[in-house]
Order: C-alpha cells, then sequence, then structure tokens
C-alpha cells in the first residue's frame, strides 16, 4: 500500500491524466507549426514562417522525447535506462525553452527506469519553481546503490509550487487533475523507488532531494 495518502489514482485515471499532460505540452508548437503553414499558403513572409517552423518542430520533437522518458514506458517492465540519456533530454528540453541554465553533475550510470523517471518528473518540479527562468543544477550521488538526486534552482520569483507541497506532505484537498498530474506522478514514482522527497528554502536558491530510504 502506498505510504502517502493522496496516491489513490487508478491506473485508468493516472494514464489519461498523463496522457493530458502530453497532449498539453505538445499542442503549443503543433499550433505554432500549423500556423507557419498557413503563413506559406498565403505567400506572406516565407523566410519568417519557414523560421518559425523549425523552431516549433524542434521545440515539439524536444518535448516529445523528453515525455517518452519522463512519462512514458522505456522498455520493457524492469528495464534500466542510461542516466545520460536523462541529463541529455533535460538540457535539450532546457535549451528549447531558452529561460534556464541547466548544469548537470554526478557519475553516469544505468540504472532502474523508475528512478530516472523520478529524476526528470523532480526536474519539471523544481524548472516549474523558476517560471521567469534562471539556473537548475542538478546532482546525481550514488545512482547504483543509495541514489541521492539534489536538484537547486536560483532565478527570479522562486517558489516551491504549492501543489508539489500539498502532495507530498498528504494535504491535498481537491482532486488531482491534468495541470496536477505531474507532481503527483512525481510523489508515486518517490514511493515506488523506495525514495524519501523533501525541499529546502534559502534567500537565494531552493534545493529539491530525493534520497533513499534506509532500510
Amino acid at each position: 500500500m502506498p505510504k502517502n495518502p493522496n496516491l489513490t489514482l487508478s491506473g485508468p485515471d493516472l494514464a489519461a491524466l498523463l496522457c493530458s499532460r502530453v497532449c498539453h505540452d505538445v499542442i503549443s508548437p503543433v499550433g505554432a507549426i500549423n500556423n507557419g503553414l498557413e503563413l506559406l499558403d498565403d505567400g506572406v513572409g516565407d523566410a519568417d514562417a519557414l523560421d518559425l517552423i523549425r523552431t516549433s518542430a524542434t521545440n515539439a520533437s524536444v518535448r516529445l522525447k523528453f515525455a517518452r522518458l519522463c512519462f512514458g514506458a522505456s522498455g520493457s517492465v524492469g528495464a534500466s535506462i542510461d542516466t545520460g540519456e536523462a541529463e541529455k533530454a533535460a538540457k535539450d528540453f532546457a535549451i528549447a525553452e531558452k529561460k534556464t541554465e541547466v548544469s548537470w553533475t554526478g557519475p553516469r550510470a544505468i540504472i532502474p527506469k523508475n528512478k530516472v523517471k523520478l529524476l526528470l518528473n523532480l526536474f519539471l518540479v523544481a524548472y516549474s519553481g523558476i517560471p521567469r527562468g534562471g539556473s537548475l543544477d542538478v546532482a546525481i550521488e550514488d545512482p547504483e546503490g543509495n541514489a541521492r538526486f539534489v536538484l537547486t534552482i536560483k532565478g527570479k520569483m522562486m517558489r516551491v509550487p504549492a501543489k508539489f507541497v500539498e502532495i507530498s506532505t498528504g494535504t491535498l484537498e481537491e482532486a488531482v487533475d491534468a495541470h496536477t498530474i505531474q507532481p503527483y506522478y512525481t510523489v508515486l514514482l518517490a514511493d515506488e523507488c523506495g525514495m524519501d522527497l523533501k525541499h529546502v528554502v534559502s534567500d537565494d536558491k531552493i534545493t529539491f532531494i530525493a534520497e533513499t530510504i534506509a532500510a
């Protein structure tokens, strides 16, 4: 049984909400591609239209590749993933967004996929904590043993996403929807990986931590 009382979604509901989240993430760049094609059809600003299409196609591709690792099966049951793939996906995501600089330290390793998915979902939680951009530092410690992930953000208007706090502490009062499914999934993955989530707030930074629970 899950330790967190908020983790009550059924499998079908979880799948449906995650699909909604992925669709929400890619609808904007796909819509921009369509706008660019319409401009080409009208013969208006061909160069600008092609640039819009190219940029939006790259953005959509990056978001889908990230979502595949972050939310998808990424192989068979029990499969492992190279943390180098997670690093590339996270950095490409930040480059496409053009708001936040990402640094990544720690040993590269092949670890259970749910731990990689937890790392990337915690990355999204941390990323959402600096809506106006800034820096996000990812540090991986002992990935093949008692894994510990430390993500530190700095920037303007830093915040700990409220829904992440409510879900992780078991105090969520409203039903989970497509807007809150991502932090919910982060907490669910931590629970399944036997890892504890916490955050530390200081004047100039916020640190999000996932660490293996001692046996």
